[in-house]
């Protein structure tokens, strides 16, 4: 009997399991809508440039040839090579160009001539002031006088040129970059005799079509990049022609501290091939496309709002907007599946943005801490 009690007992609390497993069943679920959080922004008054890279070639922003300014045959050489730093009027080398010693004499006789005549002006003057000679005598002394001066000038500056000619120097400061003469060399005015470069900054040239050239200006900056480093530079020169040559414009940029480029070298350099200034701009990422077509979306208390849009320039951070849009509407720059005429959003809190990202930098911080304490214990 107590057996079938029992039994009836574990039947009875089965079927009561069930009956409320129905019942949840049965029952209702209500499903919570999530509205998505976006971030939205203003556009903002800004500028956009575009770089294009060329290739230049390193110049000295100083750089002078030297050449005989009178052939001869090369008597000394002042130990020079290409490499060495010389200074401004540092002797170089000397030309014997047979005409130093001539010129010397010519200048002597010159000089003789004119102490002779200072010397009869003299006897002449006293002369005629006794009265002893006539006016005419002693302006013809005077005469000759000063014609043995002029010739003595110019015999002096003569014999002076004929040495400068023989005596070649430096005529700046810098790096010798090509010397190629040797004791008993023969030269002649058309001999290269050396190359000397300007010590401190370095040039570099390089050519751009006609729709480049437009967007250069003195003063302009540019980036080199020669074996992974960065140089920085100003345009200082941009050519009105076009380069028969080429068919482009040259232009010509001054680089600061470019010691280190080697002269004659070529390198990459970044200008700027197109800007905007002073236009409206929001980020690119804010930017879509649907067959070709841009368009943004944006913040409208709650609402989200497809607005066709016109872009100008843009570059990785930032876009021009020619149209669709101004300053005081709200662009959602925060890409959602949500997005679409008529969706609802809610606008991300910037304030709760800031406070969550110090709480995590203070959360990272004392976990630092905690893990050198540890550190320290262990140790």
């Amino acid at each position: 009997m107590k057996k079938k009690v029992v039994i009836a007992g574990v039947v009875v609390a089965v079927i009561a399991v069930a009956a409320g497993i129905s019942a949840m069943r049965k029952k209702p679920v209500e499903e919570e809508t999530l509205i998505p959080v976006v971030n939205v922004e203003n556009p903002q008054m800004g500028s956009i440039e575009l770089y294009r890279s060329l290739v230049g070639k390193v110049e000295p922003s100083d750089v002078v040839y030297i050449y005989p300014k009178a052939a001869g045959e090369i008597t000394d050489v002042f130990d020079l090579a290409a490499g060495d730093m010389v200074q401004e009027g540092q002797p170089i080398c000397k030309i014997d160009t047979k005409q130093v010693e001539a010129a010397r004499l010519q200048m002597e006789s010159a000089q003789q001539a004119m102490n002779d005549a200072n010397t009869n002006l003299g006897r002449q003057q006293a002369l005629f002031a006794a009265g002893d000679i006539a006016s005419v005598a002693f302006e013809q002394a005077q005469t000759q006088a000063k014609n043995a001066q002029i010739a003595y000038d110019s015999a002096k500056l003569n014999y002076d040129y004929q040495v400068e000619f023989a005596n070649v120097t430096a005529p700046i400061s810098g790096k010798v970059e090509t010397c190629n003469i040797e004791v008993h060399d023969n030269v002649a005015s058309q001999v290269l005799l050396a190359v000397i470069s300007g010590a401190g900054s370095k040039s570099i040239t390089f050519s751009v079509p006609e729709k480049v050239v437009t967007e250069l200006h003195v003063g302009d900056p540019i980036s080199v990049d020669k074996n992974g480093t960065d140089y920085q530079g100003t345009i200082n020169e941009v050519s009105s022609m076009i380069d028969d040559s080429t068919g482009l414009f040259k232009v010509k940029a001054s680089v600061e501290n470019g010691d280190a480029l080697p002269t004659g070298s070529t390198t990459k350099l970044s200008v700027i091939s197109d800007r905007a200034d002073n236009v409206l701009t929001i980020p690119v990422d804010a930017v879509y496309y649907s067959g070709g077509d841009a368009y943004v979306y944006t913040y409208d208390n709650g609402t989200v709002h497809y607005v066709p849009v016109e872009v100008g320039l843009y570059d990785s951070k930032k876009a021009q907007i020619l149209s669709g849009i101004n300053a005081s509407d709200e662009v959602i720059t925060t890409w959602s599946s949500e997005l679409y005429e008529g969706s609802q959003v809610q606008k991300a809190d910037p304030n709760a943005a800031a406070d969550t990202q110090a709480a995590d930098a203070s959360a990272e911080t004392s976990a630092d801490a905690q893990s050198a304490d540890n550190a320290e214990s262990t140790e």
